[in-house]
């Protein structure tokens, strides 16, 4: 199996039931999930060897966090203990014209205080052939910022893979502070995932005729951000996630992965009912990594990439708990949703 290594940092998710809102509820559930995370357990779902390093308090709840990805077949061989606390995040999930809401706490989190020499880069992506973050991590830590960097380094030397997925979080720094740690980071990057809000805000690359609060996507102009973001800095590859918001239930879902002028391909779009949209770009990624190492094709990737993400807005929770045959299954078109007996 091919060895996959995710870095970031894992919370717990505190959520109200179905579709209630924070201030109407006397309980709430718990599960947990975070960018990179969420890669790692649908990598672990596809069938690869999934690695996610982070560092997690060496208490009950940091254990409870552990406990969530070995369910699901991620190795957690090189998760560094210690700290005070785990990052939490509430969500509420949105439905018609509002929109779900998240709100942070996360400040001092162990991950977010950990020092880059507390990871063995060397002995973490021995023989691994991916290794991918998230512009979350490096958000969380002028510490976190050198630690993405070193691995991206010790990545390269060992002959993997980097991929980077831009995921812009306006709470957690400025767009400044984003481009400055950013356009050091993507220096040591093989393959970017953005979208057209992700290019706008940090890189100020935007897509021409596209207004996706209006559900308005204009896809020739996706393919002139792909081309900026790669031409800033040479990129191997980079993908484009294309989401038209209709409202908070329904979305359009298109991607797009360019190579370059002679090599790109747009996925087909699904009208997405959403059950769930946290991890839909993740999913994606997911989806991205596995049929890169498949040896797929440009537009068998971005098909099964987007096909992935288009499933996880079916499943609540974080993460994706989709199978690589039902991916594949609607990658090659059967989106009709039949019941399966």
């Amino acid at each position: 199996m091919d060895k996959v290594v995710t870095f970031g940092e894992i919370m717990m998710r505190i959520q109200p039931p179905d579709y209630y809102r924070f201030v109407q509820v006397d309980s709430m559930t718990t599960t947990f999930g975070g960018a990179e995370a969420n890669v790692a357990v649908s990598l672990a779902n596809f069938g690869l060897d999934s690695y996610y390093v982070t560092k997690l308090p060496a208490h009950e709840i940091g254990q409870s966090a552990l406990n969530a990805l070995r369910r699901y077949g991620v190795r957690t061989d090189y998760i560094v203990r210690g700290g005070e606390r785990l990052g939490i995040y509430f969500n509420e999930r949105g439905a018609s014209q509002r929109g779900s809401k998240c709100i942070y706490d996360r400040k001092g989190s162990a991950i977010s205080l950990a020092r880059s020499d507390e990871f063995d880069w060397e002995k973490i992506l021995d023989g691994a052939k991916w290794f991918h973050i998230t512009g979350i991590t490096p958000a969380l830590g002028e510490n976190m910022v050198q630690s993405c960097i070193d691995a991206a380094i010790i990545a390269h030397k060992k002959g993997a893979k980097v991929s980077l997925d831009i995921n812009y979080r306006a709470k957690l720094w400025t767009k400044e502070e984003a481009r400055e740690a950013l356009s050091k980071i993507c220096k040591h990057v093989d393959i970017c995932i953005a979208n057209e809000d992700d290019a706008a805000d940090v890189f100020g690359i935007r897509a021409e005729n596209t207004d996706t609060k209006k559900g308005e996507v204009n896809t020739d102009g996706y393919i002139s951000v792909a081309r900026g973001l790669k031409e800033m800095f040479g990129f191997e590859k980079v993908a484009i996630t294309l989401r038209s918001s209709i409202n908070a239930s329904r979305n359009d879902w298109q991607a797009l992965l360019y190579a370059n002028e002679n090599d790109y391909a747009f996925s087909s779009k699904y009208e997405i009912w959403i059950v769930d949209r946290v991890g839909g770009g993740d999913s994606f990624t997911a989806g991205l990594i596995y049929s890169t190492l498949k040896g797929k094709s440009t537009q068998e990737i971005v098909s099964w990439a987007n096909a992935a993400s288009c499933l996880k807005h079916s499943i609540i929770g974080d993460f994706n708990m989709v199978s690589a045959e039902e991916v594949e299954k609607l990658a090659r078109g059967d989106a009709s949703g039949r019941i399966q007996r």
